[in-house]
C-alpha cells in the first residue's frame, strides 16, 4: 500500500461522516421515542435540525426566563417577602412557629396517633382560604390522601366556625385517593401542572400521610435503600413545587419506637419515619404528643426560623384551637 493511499484512507469523507455522527442526533429520531412528526417537523421549520440544538435552546431560555445563578443576599430579601402564612387556627401554635406554616417550605408534623396531626391539615384547607387578616392566604388547597382520612363533614364544621360557606370551602380543595407510592407520585406531579395552570390560586399542599404507602410497598433492610431514594425523589419535587409556585407543604408522617432511645435516658423513645432524608427536606419539624386530658402539646423539633420551643393547643369540633 502506498503512502498517498495511507493519506487517503486517513481523510475518507465516509470515515469523516461517521465521525460526525458521535457529536450530534438528528431530531427525527426523537420519532422513535414517542415525539410525533407534526411536532418534529415545527421544530425543524424552526431551525432546530439536531437533538443538540434543541437542549441549548431550552437551556437558553430556561436562563433567560429564571436566573439559576448567584444573587445577593438583598435580592433573595426580596424574594422571600413573597413568603406567606396560613393559620393553624390556633394563636398559641402559630406563635410558637412564626405566625403559622409557611409557603415555599415543607412543614412537616410527626406522631402519635390522636395528635391532632390530620386535624391540623383539615383546618389549613379552610383557612387558607381566608383573606390575609384572618390568617389566610386567599387561596385554595390541594389534599393527597393517604390513609382515607379526608372527611367532609370536617371541612363543613371548620367553615362554620370561620363564617364561610361549606359548599364553597369544599370547592376550593382539591382532594385525591393515593393507593400507592407510585400512584402518590403521580399524583404529585398532576398536581404540579394544576398549580401552573392556575398559578397563583392554590396555597396549600397537604399530604396525610408523606410515608404510609412507602411503609406499606417497601418492607424490611433489604428494600430500604430502594425506599429512601424513592422517597428523595418525591420529597425534592415537593421542594422545587414549593418555591415555584409560591405555597405551603404540610406533611404528615408516622413515627416508629427507638430499641436504643430508652438506654440513653430519653423520655420519649420516639423518631420519626423516613430518616435523614425526611429531616434534611423539611423545613419546619413538629413533633406533636398528647398532654393532659384533650390537650396536645406541639414542640419545634427542626426549624431555620424560630428556636426550639413548645406550644399547646387542643382540637375542637371547629378545628385545632388554643388551649382554654
Amino acid at each position: 500500500m502506498s503512502m498517498d493511499q495511507v493519506v487517503r484512507d486517513k481523510t475518507d469523507p465516509i470515515e469523516e461522516e461517521e465521525e460526525e455522527e458521535l457529536f450530534f442526533t438528528d431530531v427525527d429520531e426523537l420519532q422513535n421515542h414517542g415525539i410525533n412528526a407534526a411536532d418534529i417537523t415545527k421544530l425543524k421549520l424552526a431551525g432546530v435540525c439536531t437533538i443538540k440544538a434543541k437542549v441549548e435552546k431550552l437551556k437558553e431560555a430556561a436562563a433567560k426566563l429564571h436566573n439559576a445563578s448567584f444573587i445577593t443576599g438583598l435580592e433573595y430579601s426580596v424574594q422571600r417577602r413573597k413568603v406567606l402564612t396560613i393559620s393553624t387556627g390556633s394563636k398559641q401554635l402559630d406563635e410558637l412557629i412564626g405566625g403559622g406554616i409557611q409557603t415555599m417550605a415543607i412543614t412537616e408534623a410527626f406522631g402519635e396517633f390522636r395528635t391532632g396531626k390530620t386535624q391540623i391539615a383539615h383546618t389549613l384547607c379552610v383557612v387558607a382560604q381566608l383573606p390575609a387578616h384572618m390568617g389566610g392566604s386567599n387561596g385554595k388547597a390541594a389534599f393527597i390522601d393517604t390513609e382515607g382520612t379526608f372527611r367532609h363533614e370536617r371541612i363543613r364544621s371548620i367553615a362554620e366556625r370561620f363564617g364561610i360557606d361549606a359548599e364553597a370551602a369544599l370547592e376550593n380543595i382539591l382532594v385525591a385517593r393515593a393507593y400507592n407510592s407510585e400512584h402518590q407520585m403521580d399524583l404529585i406531579t398532576e398536581v404540579s401542572a394544576r398549580f401552573a395552570e392556575e398559578r397563583g390560586i392554590f396555597r396549600l399542599l397537604v399530604i396525610d400521610s408523606i410515608i404510609a404507602l412507602f411503609r406499606t410497598d417497601f418492607s424490611g433492610r433489604g428494600e430500604l435503600s430502594e425506599r429512601q431514594q424513592k422517597l428523595n425523589q418525591m420529597l425534592s419535587r415537593l421542594v422545587k413545587i414549593a418555591e415555584e409556585f409560591n405555597v405551603a407543604v404540610y406533611l404528615t408522617n408516622q413515627v416508629q419506637s427507638d430499641p436504643g432511645g430508652g438506654l440513653t435516658f430519653v423520655a420519649d423513645p420516639k423518631k420519626p419515619v423516613g430518616g435523614h432524608i425526611m429531616a434534611h427536606a423539611s423545613t419546619t419539624r413538629l413533633y406533636l404528643r398528647k398532654g393532659r386530658g384533650e390537650e396536645r402539646i406541639a414542640k419545634v423539633y427542626d426549624s431555620p426560623d424560630v428556636p426550639e420551643a413548645e406550644a399547646p393547643y387542643a382540637i375542637s369540633v371547629g378545628g385545632i384551637v388554643d388551649v382554654s
